[in-house]
């Protein structure tokens, strides 16, 4: 029993003697680790810094900045490895990396695949920081983008981060890809107005605007002959094209077409109207009454008489109050 507790003893001894051995490499790994790390960081901020003020290479400062960073603290941990453990080599490293590489791979598939769509997206540049993107549901101003996720401020104030690798793979709506951007609304008007003056007093309207780019002019075109109205369309253009502006542009363009039609020059806003008629409810020059007309069934048989809807509604009156008159006696 003695001699076990002796040999265990002799174990942790030497063990602890190792360490303390080694513990001057390891204190000064560490140190050349924190430097190799910190070197690696201030290497990321000048690069961005450099491609700062270069909107068409502000992205690609963003992945020689972290890609610098990685092959610095890369170098560093191998350099701190050799320290530690002086008798380790590069190609140990390299066999590492490769007996774990595919264990790895299948354990990060979506965090690699990210990493890649990230590089991507930084690189082609389909959108950049301070776009504003439609993605699916989310719309929004493009706040950072990383090598695994974009976060986008929504207009309500939320933060939504999305994996690069659907951002990469899916269609996205950039709203201010261009400096100019083209709005359109569709306004009513009746059928007895005259269109030619419409059309002309919508114009005026859109000119008055001060949000309103008089080149690319603003357009006014007729679009449909809708049951109740004649729908016109109005197009105008916008700089800049961002969510507050589109919205500002609107509201002034909406207040100042009400203005100009209905209030100033009397042009009709009208109001969705349906027609009813009863079955037995057609004019004597209709036409031929044996054949389907309004809801009338063909054949050669008797064919009601037409009737007024004023009659009709006099008949059910009457046929009310009888039915009154009997239930309160």
């Amino acid at each position: 029993m003695n001699a076990e507790i002796s040999a265990v003893w002799n174990k942790i001894q030497s063990m602890i003697d190792g360490f303390l051995v080694l513990l001057p490499n390891i204190v000064l790994a560490l140190i050349v680790f924190a430097i190799f790390f910190f070197v690696g960081r201030a290497i990321k901020r000048v690069v961005r810094r450099l491609t700062r003020n270069h909107r068409q290479a502000r992205n690609l400062g963003l992945v020689l900045g972290r890609l610098a960073q990685g092959i610095t603290v890369l170098i560093g941990l191998f350099v701190a490895l050799s320290i530690v453990i002086p008798t380790f080599r590069a190609g140990d490293l390299v066999q590492l990396l490769g007996i774990s590489g595919v264990a790895i791979g299948f354990a990060f598939r979506d965090i690699l695949q990210n990493f890649l769509a990230g590089i991507l997206i930084l690189l082609t540049e389909p959108f950049q920081i301070d776009d504003q993107i439609v993605f699916k549901n989310f719309e929004g101003t493009v706040e950072n983008i990383e090598t695994r996720a974009t976060t986008i401020r929504t207009y309500d104030g939320r933060r939504i981060v999305i994996p690069n690798a659907e951002l990469f793979t899916n269609s996205v709506t950039v709203n201010t890809a261009f400096e100019n951007r083209r709005m359109e609304y569709d306004v009513g008007i009746g059928y007895g107005d005259d269109l030619d003056r419409a059309k002309q007093l919508m114009l005026e309207a859109l000119l008055s605007v001060d949000e309103v780019l008089k080149n690319p002019a603003p357009d006014v075109l007729v679009v449909e002959l809708a049951e109740s109205s004649v729908n016109i369309r109005v197009r105008w253009w916008i700089t800049p094209p961002r969510r507050i502006d589109s919205l500002r542009a609107r509201d002034r363009v909406i207040s100042a077409i009400k203005q100009k039609l209905y209030v100033e020059n009397g042009i009709d806003f009208p109001y969705p109207t349906r027609q009813i008629l009863f079955h037995d409810q057609t004019e004597e020059t209709d036409g031929d009454r044996t054949r389907q007309r309004e809801g009338w069934p063909a054949g050669k048989g008797e064919v009601p008489q037409p009737r007024s809807i004023s009659n009709s509604l006099r008949k059910l009156i009457e046929l009310q109050r009888q039915q009154d008159g009997n239930g309160q006696a």
